[in-house]
């Protein structure tokens, strides 16, 4: 049974498997346009427009990977229902920024990954 820790974990299986749901459909989405202007259906500058969702891809990987929700440690909540655990609210100073400073963590990680996987796209797709 899982347990809420500070900075840790703050999601269950549930909950991952919605964000690794989630990133997985948006590289989908970013792959679709990439196949689009491989197939010169929209313009080569379009390739711009897979950054959003590449990043929104590695932040839902992420969290997944870690166990941790970005908006929930943000919002200092937890949810590990569905795995046997509890839902709830972080009320300790502590815990909240412990919670917090992982979230950005995790919104760095996925920022770095989003520049290093969108820039080859963007340059080898004569988009600059």
């Amino acid at each position: 049974m899982p347990e809420y820790q500070p900075g840790v974990c703050n999601i269950g299986a549930e909950q991952r498997r919605a964000r690794r749901l989630s990133g997985i459909g948006s590289f989908g989405l970013a792959a679709a346009i990439v196949l689009a202007v491989a197939l010169d259906v929209l313009p080569a500058t379009t390739l711009w427009a897979t950054a959003p969702f590449v990043f929104g891809g590695w932040v839902g990987l992420v969290q997944d990977y870690y166990g941790f929700c970005v908006a929930f440690g943000a919002l200092a909540r937890y949810d590990l229902s569905g795995s046997g655990g509890t839902t709830g609210a972080v009320a300790e100073a502590e815990a909240v920024a412990a919670d917090r400073k992982r979230a950005l963590q995790i919104l760095g990680v996925a920022a770095v990954l989003a520049v290093v996987t969108t820039a080859p796209i963007v340059l080898l797709g004569g988009a600059v």
